[in-house]
């Protein structure tokens, strides 16, 4: 049986979930969002202008397509009223599983039965949320990249019991939205390409951390050997500092190996506020970081 995806929800109107919105309105969807914190999905925006300005990306359809779209998405001050109707719901909400797991219970509660609920996670796998469900084989992790700098790529991934039909619904709903899915065909945390970034930035804090090369030159290296305009610490600031520990965390927690715990320098500069693009401090200052600038590639 087709899947028939007419509307979107998206819960958690922070990076990621804004740009999700965004992007499925851009091609054609109902899209509804809701976040707590209402004035979450207007700041988000400009913090995304300020992300394209520096990086020099654009989103994957025409900008002009993209600000038209951004005004499309109904923004709901009750959650209810963003999922009535939703033939798919988009968790975006912070790397939290107790709180992923009661976000997933009350969108089982308020979704209509057929609904897909996906979410997008950057490293918990759907099977530690699908129980919270009475509805594990319609649960999928659907996780997205930047799109508003281009990536598109998204990760997918079932649980113990996501059914082949919501699997190919899932996939096809990404490549409708312009999006190309990365089919894990066996569970592992971190999934697809989101498992290979996360040993670059275990790698690069490693460094950094225990003082053996400063962030600048690793940023530097990176940069000129892929051609990109934002190193790690670059594209970290970017995603928040704050989401990258949660993130390194959940590896933490899974292995209680040593090695996957995130430096506790990285953790004094969340304490401090220090959460890069959002907050305007964090590897670098914003919002002109040195890795803009014409000479920083000199060293």
């Amino acid at each position: 049986m087709e899947e028939k995806i007419r509307k979107v929800a998206v819960v958690g109107t922070g990076l990621l979930g804004t740009q999700i919105a965004i992007q499925a309105t851009c091609f054609g969807y109902e899209v509804s969002a809701h976040d707590p914190d209402e004035g979450s999905f207007n700041r988000v925006q400009q913090n995304l202008k300020a992300s394209m300005k520096i990086s020099g990306g654009e989103p994957i359809v025409p900008m002009e397509d993209w600000k038209k779209a951004a005004n499309k998405v109904k923004f709901c001050k009750e959650l209810e009223e963003a999922l009535r109707d939703a033939d798919i719901v988009i968790e975006a909400v912070p790397e939290d599983l107790e709180l992923k797991r009661k976000v997933f219970e009350r969108l089982d509660a308020l979704t209509p039965r057929g609904a897909i609920l996906a979410t997008n996670s950057s490293s918990i796998p759907i099977s530690k949320i699908e129980t919270a469900t009475a509805r594990p084989e319609r649960c999928l992790n659907i996780h997205f990249y930047g799109l508003v700098r281009g990536m598109n790529m998204v990760d997918i991934m079932g649980g113990t019991k996501t059914t082949a039909e919501t699997m190919e619904g899932g996939k096809a709903w990404i490549r409708s939205i312009g999006c190309v899915p990365l089919t894990v065909k066996k569970e592992i945390l971190g999934f697809c390409f989101n498992r290979v970034w996360r040993a670059i930035k275990r790698e690069t804090l490693y460094m950094w951390a225990e003082g053996f090369v400063d962030f600048r030159d690793i940023d530097r290296g990176w940069m000129i050997f892929t051609g990109m305009t934002q190193g790690p610490f670059g594209l970290m600031d970017n995603v928040g500092l704050d989401v990258v520990y949660d993130i390194e965390m959940v590896y933490y927690n899974e292995s209680k190996d040593p090695k996957d715990h995130p430096p506790e320098a990285l953790k004094a500069m969340v304490d401090r506020n220090e959460l890069g693009l959002k907050t305007g401090k964090g590897f670098y200052a914003y919002p002109d970081p040195e890795y803009s600038r014409p000479d920083f590639l000199k060293g």
